[in-house]
C-alpha cells in the first residue's frame, strides 16, 4: 500500500505545534489518508462545519440549562443518526473520520472526535476524557457518551461502568475525568488502529501507524521498539536490527531489555547471511 507523503509532512507539522492549536477533524482526516491517499481532507472537513452550523441554529432557539447537549445529540444521533459500531467493533474503518462521517458509525474515540469537532465549530466547551477502557466527552460539565447515542452519564455510570471493566478493582478518581489534550486523543486513536493491524498480521499498516505515532511523540521508546519489531516481521532485518538497537542504546537497562538484545543480535546474524 502507498501513503500520502503530503499528508503525513501536513500531520508531522500539526504535532509540531501547540496542542491547543491542533485542529482534531484535521489531524483525524490526515490520518485516514494512510489508507484513503487520495481522500479529499477539505470536503469532509466542509462536511464537519456543515454539521456544526446544524448545531449552531438548534441552539438558538433553545437557552435553557442543558442546551449545548441537546443541540449535539439531537442533531448527531437524533437527526443524523450516527451510532457505536457494536456489530463490529474492530473493523479498521471505524477509526477512519471519513468512514465515520459517511457510514454515521464508529468507535467511542472516533465518534468523540466527532463531537468535540462539531461542538467546537459551533461555540461549544467540549473535551475529550479517556476513561480506562472507554472514551467519553464532557460537554460545559456535562459528560456525554457518544458511543450509546449521547447518553448522559453520571461519576456513578462511570464507576459501574469501570467495574464492569475491570471487576471492582479499579476506583474512580478525578485523574480519569481531566481533559485529554487533543494530541493524546490522536495518539489513542492511531494506538488502537496499530492493535488492530498488528492482530491482524498487517504489519505494513501498522508500520504505518508507528510512524504517525513518531510524529506525536517522536521520543516515544515504545513506538521506537515497536518499529524494529515490525520491520523484522516484514523481513528487513539489517533496519530492524538497526532500529532495536537505538532502542537500547536509548532506553537502558528497561525491562525486557535482555530479550530485545537477543532479539536485535538474532537479525543482525540474518541479516549478515542474507548480504
Amino acid at each position: 500500500m502507498t501513503h500520502d507523503p503530503q499528508a503525513r509532512r501536513q500531520f508531522a507539522d500539526i504535532m509540531a505545534g501547540p496542542d491547543d492549536e491542533v485542529d482534531l477533524a484535521q489531524a483525524a482526516l490526515l490520518i485516514a489518508c494512510e489508507e484513503y491517499p487520495d481522500l479529499d481532507v477539505a470536503r469532509y472537513l466542509a462536511r464537519v462545519d456543515e454539521l456544526a452550523r446544524g448545531v449552531a441554529a438548534r441552539l438558538e432557539g433553545d437557552p435553557g440549562r442543558g442546551a449545548a447537549v441537546r443541540a449535539l445529540n439531537g442533531l448527531l444521533f437524533d437527526e443524523e443518526g450516527f451510532r457505536g459500531n457494536l456489530d463490529d467493533y474492530y473493523d479498521p474503518r471505524n477509526s477512519f473520520l471519513n468512514d465515520v462521517i459517511d457510514r454515521r458509525t464508529g468507535i467511542p474515540i472516533t465518534l468523540s472526535t466527532l463531537y468535540i469537532e462539531v461542538g467546537r465549530r459551533a461555540g461549544l466547551p467540549v473535551d475529550g476524557i479517556g476513561l480506562p477502557g472507554h472514551f467519553v466527552v464532557r460537554v460545559a460539565g456535562t459528560l456525554v457518551d457518544p458511543f450509546h447515542g449521547g447518553a448522559v452519564l453520571t461519576a456513578d455510570d462511570c464507576q459501574k461502568r469501570l467495574d464492569r471493566i475491570y471487576g471492582g478493582r479499579l476506583r474512580l478518581d478525578d485523574t480519569m475525568l481531566a481533559a485529554c489534550e487533543r494530541k493524546a486523543i490522536l495518539a489513542r486513536t492511531l494506538g488502537n488502529l496499530k492493535a488492530i493491524y498488528t492482530k491482524a498480521g498487517d504489519f505494513l499498516r501498522a508500520l504505518n501507524v508507528v510512524e504517525l505515532l513518531l510524529r506525536v511523540d517522536p521520543g516515544s521508546l515504545e513506538q521506537m521498539r515497536d518499529r524494529g519489531m515490525l520491520h523484522a516481521s516484514l523481513d528487513c532485518y539489517a533496519l530492524a536490527a538497526g532500529e532495536l538497537e537505538e532502542y537500547l542504546e536509548k532506553a537502558g537497562n528497561v525491562p525486557g531489555h535482555a530479550e530485545v538484545r537477543r532479539k536485535a543480535a538474532e537479525l543482525r546474524a540474518l541479516a549478515a547471511r542474507v548480504n
